[in-house]
Parts: C-alpha cells; structure tokens; sequence
C-alpha cells in the first residue's frame, strides 16, 4: 500500500516496495486546472466559469555528491544523457485523470556519479498555483505497477514552481524525500539555487 507522504518526509524506497525488485520507477506528476469563481449576477445564475488550461512541467534535475548539476530532463530534452531517464511528453493543459506528465527512471542504469534527483514543476505560461487543484507527484514500481508514495500538492501558493521532491542514495540504498518548497520560476533553470539547497 502506497504511503501518503507529508512534506519532509523520508522513506527508503526499497523498504516501501514491499521487497520488490526495484529498478524502474516512474515519477508521475498530475494537476488540474481550478475552476473559477463566477464575476456578477450573470456569472451567478449561469455557474462557474470554465477553467484556463494549465501548462505544468514536470523536470528531473541530476546532482553529483559536490551537488553540481550533471544533466536534467525535461521538455526541451526527453532523454538524460546517459538514457537512464525518460521523460513521457509535455501536457499542456492538465487534461484527464491520472497521470499528466511522468518520468521514468531505470535505477539500475543511473551513472555512479549521479547522487540525487531532484522532481520540480514549474508553471511555463506563469500561472500561479492558485489557479491548480489537485496536483500531486506519485512513485511507481514499474516491475509490478505498484504505486510506492504520493505527495499531494495542498494550499495552492501565489507561486509558479515546486520542487515536489528528491529521490537519492543513501549508504547503498535508494532514498525519497517529499520536498513541497515552494518557489517561482517558470523552468527549473530559474529555481536551480533553491534546488541545490535542498542537497
């Protein structure tokens, strides 16, 4: 059963797969666009308005021990360097149930150098986080499909970025971390000094 983490939390990842194999997982991140409240008295007769669709992006940020960024994946490169880390697409609204964006991750295959992974998302068009409901980000065991954790994204913010949470080694072991910091930045280029100091 898949912990519901709360904000600095940390589990072992191996421990909470149930002593699966654990060399595959995907982050999954997902949203929805809030709906907003109705202006005037024809607003009020006729309901809510239909929400803006929003454009969140998910990003994976590599560290080294000395924490000096070594790649990162995200919708302008798919793919890490080394191909352990996949990202699935760019969503651009947050349409449908599930997950909108997710990123995969072969544990087995992430370069030695490679200490920490670092989950953001970042509001591209500059919507606030006020405008989004339900968002959260999901650990999955792509060996058996078995959600692992979750860290629900709760109270919004006048922000347009998170960073969701870091994913690292730790005596030999594969560790999570639910971050929740808030931040702005529209890519995770723009957060990369807050980044850092959650290492």
């Amino acid at each position: 059963m898949a912990i519901s983490l709360v904000k600095g939390q940390k589990i072992s990842l191996v421990k909470e797969s149930g002593g699966a194999s654990l060399a595959k997982i995907s982050m999954g991140l997902g949203w929805d666009a809030a709906k907003r409240k109705p202006k005037g008295i024809i607003g009020a007769i006729f309901g809510g308005k239909q929400p803006d669709s929003i454009d969140l992006d998910a990003s994976c940020v590599l560290f080294d021990a000395d924490k000096n960024m070594v790649d990162a994946v995200w919708f302008r490169q798919l793919k890490s360097k080394d191909g352990s880390i996949r990202h699935t697409g760019d969503n651009l609204t947050g349409d449908g149930d599930g997950d909108d964006e997710s990123i995969i991750v072969d544990l087995d295959k992430v370069p030695a150098n490679v200490q920490a992974l670092v989950f953001t998302v970042n509001s591209f068009r500059g919507q606030t986080f006020q405008e989004v409901d339900n968002a959260f980000c999901r650990l999955v065991n792509l060996s058996d499909n078995q959600e692992i954790a979750r860290y629900t994204l709760t109270g919004g913010g006048n922000y347009t970025g998170y960073i969701m949470a870091k994913v690292y080694r730790h005596h030999g072991e594969w560790k999570m971390a639910a971050l929740g910091e808030p931040s702005d930045g529209q890519t995770f280029n723009d957060m990369l000094p807050q980044i850092t100091a959650t290492l």
